[in-house]
């Protein structure tokens, strides 16, 4: 075999590799780190280490891609560590809208739509060490043996164990944890309501739709002015906090759309998103929200053309 049939091989398998395996490192990405972006361009780096690793020192590729891909999360989960507590108001990771980004891509390139998705899940994860993240998405979520996890947190075995479950115990006694199966119909509807109400500008209507006790916040990175800095609760605050930001007649369209895998609201001024709102629901009312305006973490879901 000639050097450049050896080349075209290796590039074969490499692309095939890559074919079966973009997706799931896509999925890990954006779990690890909350960001569409940022895990697009671990995924992108993970193959570019690809391209220049000798296959043939491989004995589990798949575990290779994992390894790497975890590691880069692990890094940049730490490096903005600092970047995270300096930020203006309340860190939501970036939503995803399905009809929005998902209908142009290539299915390899979408992040996959299931339970561990869901914003409120997101959220929590938010909260833990990087090491916790890691163990619990990576062993939880993906199924990755705790040893292989310590080689990528440098902890052993025992200690990935112990930080998937002090992961896990978090999670499970945290108040935005679901303690109940809300049918999709019941999840619409209230998002619906919402959405009417934000339409109209109704604060009685808003209240009406609210759980008396929800809790809300608003992510713009102190881009949006007048958005709230910290979380607020109440029906009535966050009916006037919502009433006060969407006013009309600046011409705010309010839209239900699915938002990382259950009904929420998308905002837009003349076609261009502002907002996107993940709602939860108790006893048939919104009981937390979750709005992100900040105009980087929705550049993702912005026409194609806009890019």
């Amino acid at each position: 075999m000639t050097d450049d049939q050896e080349l075209d091989e290796r590039r074969t398998q490499i692309e095939n590799v890559w074919r079966d395996q973009r997706r799931r490192m896509l999925d890990i990405g954006y779990r690890m780190l909350g960001s569409v972006t940022e895990a697009e361009d671990v995924t992108s780096e993970a193959y570019t280490r690809l391209l220049a690793a000798d296959l043939d020192a491989i004995d589990d590729v798949v575990g290779w891609l994992v390894a790497v891909t975890g590691r880069l999360c692990v890094d940049r989960l730490r490096s903005s560590d600092l970047r995270r507590r300096a930020y203006v108001g309340p860190w939501l990771p970036e939503p995803i809208v399905n009809a929005v980004d998902r209908a142009a891509l290539d299915p390899a390139d979408r992040v996959t739509l299931d339970d561990s998705i869901r914003m409120a899940l997101l959220v929590v994860l938010e909260q833990l060490s990087p090491a916790e993240r890691t163990a619990f998405v990576l062993h939880d979520m993906f199924g990755v043996a705790f040893d292989e996890i310590g080689t990528i947190v440098g902890r052993s075995p025992a200690a990935c164990r112990q930080l998937a479950s002090r992961a896990r115990r978090r999670i499970q006694n945290h108040p935005e944890t679901p303690r109940a199966t809300i049918s999709r119909a019941e999840l619409e509807r209230v998002a619906q309501r919402f959405a009417d109400a934000c339409t109209i500008g109704s604060i009685d209507a808003l209240i009406d739709v609210l759980d008396p006790d929800v809790v809300g916040d608003f992510d713009s990175g102190g881009s949006v002015h007048g958005a709230p800095l910290d979380a607020i609760s109440g029906a009535a605050n966050v009916a006037r906090v919502l009433i006060r930001a969407f006013a009309q007649p600046t011409g705010f369209t309010f839209d239900v759309i699915d938002v990382n895998g259950d009904p929420g609201v998308i905002v837009s001024v003349r076609e261009r998103i502002v907002a996107v709102i993940a709602l939860s629901v108790k006893h048939g009312r919104v009981d937390i929200i979750h709005a992100v305006g900040h105009t980087a973490k929705l550049a993702h879901l912005q026409a194609r053309d806009d890019r």
